[in-house]
Parts: structure tokens; sequence; C-alpha cells
């Protein structure tokens, strides 16, 4: 494996394991080696040790690589002039279930969606995702390629969303397809854990908490438990559902979830916004946030989608000072999780009308170390001595980095991924000057587009009302 001095870095966000926070060092070097975190010292003019490579970090932010728990890769890139201004009001505003019934991506553009969202992700300064998808042929070979770090979260379910109607949404049943979906997705996570690189990994994804019947999701959790894998799921995602929910089994899907034993420390709740406390809900009970902090699960907090149409997590500090552990990740494109740091810390201060209710800290924390626990990787989303060498360099010459006072607060707030020059994983670099280093996406936009268009001529086939594309999102402005 490569040796790299990253040579006097300007600042570097290291990890203070006494402390158990992120702080900054001014003037270090940080040297990566056997996919390792080295060493990390003051900056110093010494020749670097035999067949390393040097990086002039001078004028650089060197800081851990961004986890990102929640991403959808093989699908959300083709929502794109679609999803921004789509929903449905019966839904409370939601498209999602619509969109689920009505749009359906080939295999051409699922896999030219995932190149382009995975050079999204590692632009953005992530090193380590979990990718959401429906498997298909090739769909681990793009993940090799890039380099990244992956939890591959092959999804199963027991039942299809449909409609009738703009105001009612069916479940349709089937659940040998959803035993069958499970042991597919054992054999492929079996597949990603014996991958020679070793950055892949599994996690037991049971698609949404609504559509997986009781048995299933047991059995999912129990995989989890034996194999020693998180696990993770949406839960709590839309009003729709929360209905649903109490009207089969009287209570909340977090108190129904409490009760199957669903709920543990290697426990991903996808969104986990519409809980008994939240106005649009407005349940009887106050348990939701406590059964969360109690039975130690962490939340994948991504706020775009929801902003969209109207809604938000209330509030992510009130989350956080309850005592449930807080990850972030991008359920929607751009998949920026710098600038869902930006939104959950602006949503989180109007929720809150209060200026603390979160702040860069916060956020960075739960987009660094949060995830990485929530992964159980305690190497990973640190900066310190023998965590893995999954690194971010941000680049304080760009003019929107400027003046670089507080490296972190000029990156959420004003940069983003503008200035995330270089990404390394396990050492590797495989992001430079801002360009993957080994992923192809030459081809992806324009296949991506062709996909897109029959996605939406087609729609006309799945829609209840046999609607095409641009009845069910139209053209933002009119066509002259």
């Amino acid at each position: 494996m490569t040796t790299t001095l990253l040579r006097g870095a300007s600042w570097a966000v290291v990890w203070d394991g006494s402390a158990k926070r992120h702080v900054y060092a001014r003037d270090v070097d940080v040297l990566l080696s056997g996919g390792r975190v080295a060493a990390i010292a003051p900056a110093s003019e010494a020749p670097p040790p035999h067949g390393a490579r040097a990086i002039d970090a001078r004028q650089m932010l060197v800081m851990p690589g961004l986890v990102n728990v929640h991403t959808h890769p093989t699908s959300e890139p083709s929502y794109r002039g679609i999803r921004e201004d789509h929903g449905v009001p019966e839904q409370q505003m939601s498209g999602l279930f619509e969109r689920s019934q009505a749009f359906r991506l080939d295999r051409e553009g699922n896999e030219a969606a995932m190149r382009l969202a995975y050079a999204e992700l590692m632009g953005a300064g992530v090193t380590a995702v979990v990718d959401l998808s429906s498997p298909f042929e090739g769909w681990m070979d793009v993940m090799r390629q890039s380099g990244l770090r992956v939890w591959v979260g092959p999804g199963f379910a027991s039942a299809r969303w449909g409609m009738s109607a703009p105001q009612s949404v069916e479940w349709r049943w089937d659940e040998a397809r959803g035993r069958a979906g499970f042991q597919r997705a054992q054999a492929v996570m079996d597949e990603a854990e014996s991958d020679a690189s070793g950055l892949l990994r599994g996690i037991v994804y049971p698609a949404q908490i609504d559509t997986v019947e009781e048995g299933l999701l047991r059995d999912a959790a129990a995989l989890a438990a034996e194999k020693g894998r998180p696990f993770t799921t949406h839960i709590a995602q839309a009003v729709v559902e929360v209905r649903e929910m109490v009207r089969r089994h009287g209570t909340t899907p977090i108190q129904w979830a409490a009760s199957l034993g669903l709920l543990s420390p290697r426990a991903i709740l996808g969104h986990a916004i519409f809980i008994d406390e939240h106005p649009s809900i407005g349940w009887h009970t106050a348990r939701d946030l406590g059964l969360m902090a109690e039975h130690g699960v962490a939340v994948a907090h991504c706020p775009s989608p929801f902003a969209r149409y109207g809604e938000h997590l209330k509030n992510f500090g009130r989350y956080r000072s309850r005592g449930v552990r807080m990850a972030m990740g991008t359920d929607v494109a751009p998949h920026n999780i710098i600038e869902e740091m930006r939104l959950a810390i602006l949503l989180a201060r109007n929720a809150g009308r209060d200026l603390h209710a979160a702040d860069t800290a916060m956020v960075f924390h739960a987009a660094t170390v949060g995830g990485a626990d929530a992964l159980g990787r305690s190497d990973l989303g640190r900066l310190q001595v023998g965590a893995a060498a999954d690194v971010t360099l941000v680049d304080l010459a760009h003019p929107q980095m400027a003046p670089p006072r507080d490296p972190l607060r000029s990156l959420v707030f004003h940069a983003a991924d503008r200035a995330v020059r270089h990404v390394f994983v396990a050492g590797k670099q495989v992001l430079a000057d801002g360009k993957p280093t080994m992923l192809d996406v030459s081809e992806a936009a324009g296949i991506l587009a062709q996909s897109q268009a029959k996605m939406l001529r087609d729609s006309g086939l799945n829609d209840y009302a046999g609607r095409g594309g641009d009845q069910i999102a139209p053209l933002s402005l009119p066509l002259s």
C-alpha cells in the first residue's frame, strides 16, 4: 500500500479521544501508511519517509472523510428536473408514493445514475457510504471502481405501494416475493464481504417499515445480529405511512418497531421525522424520542427531500439533547452531504426558534463520528493515529473559503463541495483535483438522459391514471 505525507496542513480537524470531540490543529503533517493514519505531528521540513509521496497541504484543511449513512444512488439522479417541485397535496405534499408507482428506470439508467452519484459523493468529501438500492447486474462493479468504502444494502419488501386516486395509497402484498428478496439480499451481502478490496460490507435493509411483513422484519433483525451487520429501514418518513401503521397496529411505527425488537444500537432509522410529537401527526403519546434514545438507535437525517415539500424533523438539536444518536445522509440528488449539513442547521434553528438548536460542530460530528459509530466503525470519521486513512482535503485558497478564520464554517455555510480538492480512502486517492481517479463518468450523463426520457415516456403504463411524466411533473415554466 502507498505511503502519503500530507505536508504542512494549515488546518486539520483531529479527534480528541479523551474529550470525545473534534478539535482544530494548526500547521501539521499527516502521514498515511498501510491504509491507516500513521502519524500526526507538527509541520516539519524533514524529508518524507523513503518511498512516500508528499502532497503540499499548506493551503489545505485536512479532515476526516465524511460518512453518509443513507443514499439511493441508483435512482435519485434520474429525478433531476422531476422531483424538486413534485408532491401530492392529498398525501401531505409528499410525492413518494406517486413517483414510486409511476416511474421505473431501466438497468442502464440505474448504473449511469450510480456513477454520477458516486462522483458527487466523493466530490463532497464522502469516503464511506451506505448504498440502499435494488440489486442489478454490475451494481458492485461500480462500487469497486469508485474506491469508496461502501455498505451494500440490497433492499427487499413484501409489498409494493399502489394508487387508484390521489387521496389513497394501497399496499399490494406478495410475501413470497419478499422472502425471495431476502434470500437474494443475503447472497449479495455475503459476496460483498468476501470482496478482495476489503472495502465492501453488508447492511441488512428491509425497505420500509410499512412494506415488510412482521415475520420478515424479525428475521432481518436476527440476521443483522447474527452477522454483526448494521440494520436499516425507512420509518416515520411519511404521514401516510404513520396513519396506515396506526390503522394496522393502533400505535406509531416507532413504538411498533420497539415491540418487535427492531430498535437496537445496530439500527439506523431512515428519517424518523414523523414521530408521535410531530405536529403533522399529533398522536396522543410522547414516547417515540425516548424509545429511540433508550434503545441506542441512530437516525439517518436527510433534510432536503422533506424540506422541498414543507416538512422537517423537529428538530436536530432536540433529538440530540434527548439522547438520540444522529447521523447524516443524502436521500436525494444532489448527493451533497455538506449542503445537507447546512440545511440541517437552518431547519433546526427555525423549528426551535433557537440559534443553539444546531451548529457547525453538531452536524459535522453527525456526518463523521455519528455515522461511523452507527455503522460500528470506531476507526472511521476521525483523524487520529490508528484510524483508517479516509481523509478529505479542502482548498483554503478557494474564494468561498476566504478568509479561512473558521474553515468548517466556511465549508458548511459557503463553499461546500466546490472547495473539496482531494479524497483518500484507506490511503488510496480516489479524488484528485476534484475529479475521480478511478470511476469513469464520461458517458453516464448521456445514458441517464436517455433512460430518464424513456422513464417519463413509459410512466403512463404504470401510473394509476395513465398519465405521462410531463403531466405528473410539469416543467417549471410553460413552453413558448
